[in-house]
């Protein structure tokens, strides 16, 4: 099939009803991938997060300067040295179930992502050693250590609550049917197709959302995303292809919104995770050095995102407090990484890179691969649907990939959860005492000059060992119908819809 006959296809499937919603009015969006599972202890994609912002309300959130702000937690205090946390909830929020959602459900809640054999959220908040429940809107969590971050975590999935009672009856298979306690409910899932999200009347802040039901798609291809939503069968599209822009500034019908990111794109390299692991790169550092020296990150800025992201070479973009200025952004030097791949004194090194299907990544590697080739590096694209992808790394059946990470407020989550010796997102395996300790003295202080002593030093280290190459960092680019208004993305980039509303 044709790429135009494939989008003509597109269109039309997107045109077609979603069973009887009545007078409802509708906000389809367009995801660039089809999300994992719904339930936030398990979920892993940064697209499951946009579904999930408007299903499952969490502890604290973030507004759109990076601050965290009140949710279903009013307030909160820090006691014995940073090693107790207390939170104070709202009196009037609930579950989809009818269940109320007091201080009891939240320990649960907390207890559920701890214990939870497959939970992913378990490094994120692995430093907390019990939860009490005193009274039903007082919270008390006590720490094994202090650790700043831990409040920033319940900014994301770690402080979604679901309904612990559904959960429970639900088990493993709670992620196809969620009950939460968001401004929507859970209507169906079709595989590859559709969720389908309805307003809940009842919810705290029901007033703030103005739209009855949310469709959202997974449509990998930025090209179909937009054909779709110039054709008007899409109403909100996420990461807008950079050298499109133009083309939706130049439309009327269409609007664009836009925010920095916190996160950023990366090469992960196996480096112990079972026997894909490539043993040239993996245990020859020199093959790094050179894969990262033969990179011209602002060639590929240029050429694949218009020069509208920024490059980087940290878990943290230039503009950050926390980027360590003395170890600026590289550029390309071919010489170097020749002589580094013959340091090496590995004949014909090559990789296999597992890339996912959307064509901003596919342009990035075959950049990458051109200029791997020059160094003396074969570079082996293998295109693989990103929810396949997530899973063939978390079995180790990878020798390198190219993902990248949205992003968190605090500093420490754009790090540990991905390279600390036992985060479930490890999925290089990578392990090195020295970070731990490191980090552990970072989350540890409340003060912001001991804290970026502590990341310098762990950036310093984590470009010496290369487990990873940091490649740039994105913005997140929306593009809209003229008649959605309201629209005010976060630095996480996560979609958020309280005060959106569809103009006639």
């Amino acid at each position: 099939m044709t790429l135009r006959r494939l989008v003509v296809a597109t269109v039309l499937a997107l045109a077609l009803p979603i069973g009887a919603a009545g007078a409802q009015s509708q906000l389809r969006i367009a995801l660039q991938d089809d999300p994992d599972s719904l339930d936030p202890a398990l979920n892993w994609s940064f697209v499951g997060r946009h579904v999930l912002q408007s299903l499952c309300d969490k502890l604290v959130d973030i507004d759109q300067q990076g601050n965290i702000v009140p949710m279903l937690a009013a307030s909160w205090r820090w006691a014995e040295g940073g090693k107790r946390l207390t939170l104070t909830l709202r009196d009037d929020a609930r579950y989809h179930d009818g269940e109320p959602l007091d201080a009891a459900s939240v320990k649960a809640n907390i207890e559920r992502m701890l214990t939870m054999k497959t939970s992913r959220r378990r490094a994120e908040i692995d430093v907390v050693e019990s939860v009490e429940a005193p009274d039903p809107r007082t919270v008390d969590i006590r720490l094994a250590r202090a650790s700043v971050p831990l409040l920033a975590a319940f900014t994301d999935r770690a402080g979604m609550m679901v309904s612990p009672k559904a959960a429970e009856a639900a088990g493993e298979r709670f992620g196809q049917k969620p009950i939460c306690a968001g401004p929507y409910r859970f209507v169906e899932r079709v595989a590859q197709d559709r969720i389908v999200l309805d307003r809940d009347p009842a919810h705290w802040r029901a007033a703030r959302y103005a739209v009855d039901r949310l469709v959202f798609r997974g449509i990998p291809d930025s090209t179909v995303r937009l054909t779709n939503l110039r054709a008007g069968t899409l109403d909100l599209i996420e990461r807008l292809g950079p050298t499109d822009y133009r083309t939706v500034q130049d439309d009327k019908a269409l609007a664009i919104t836009e925010v920095s990111g916190l996160g950023y794109y990366n090469i992960t390299f196996n480096m112990a995770n079972g026997a894909k692991a490539n043993p040239s790169f993996a245990g020859k550092r020199e093959l790094r050095d050179a894969f990262a020296l033969a990179i011209d990150r602002d060639a590929i800025n240029r050429v694949a995102f218009d020069g509208r992201f920024e490059t980087g070479n940290q878990p943290f973009p230039p503009t950050s407090p926390y980027y360590n200025r003395s170890l600026p952004v590289p550029t390309r030097d071919l010489a170097a990484a020749r002589a580094r791949v013959a340091a090496a004194g590995v004949a014909n090194p090559t990789l296999e890179l597992l890339v996912p299907t959307d064509p901003q990544r596919q342009q990035v590697a075959e950049m990458m691969q051109a200029m791997l080739a020059e160094a003396g590096i074969t570079l082996k694209i293998v295109q693989t649907e990103l929810m396949s992808l997530l899973a063939r790394a978390r079995e180790g059946n990878f020798e390198a990939h190219l993902v990248g990470w949205s992003g968190r407020v605090d500093p420490d989550l754009n790090i540990t959860p991905l390279l600390a010796c036992k985060a479930a997102g490890n999925d290089g395996h990578y392990c090195n005492p020295a970070l731990e300790a490191i980090l552990g003295d970072a989350r540890a202080s409340g003060d912001a000059a001991q804290r970026k002593a502590a990341y310098d030093r762990a950036i310093a280290l984590l470009l010496e060992d290369k487990p990873v190459v940091y490649l740039y960092h994105a913005k997140w680019i929306f593009a809209h119908r003229a008649r959605v208004t309201g629209f005010a993305p976060a630095p996480d980039g996560i979609i958020r819809l309280d005060g959106v509303k569809l103009a006639p």
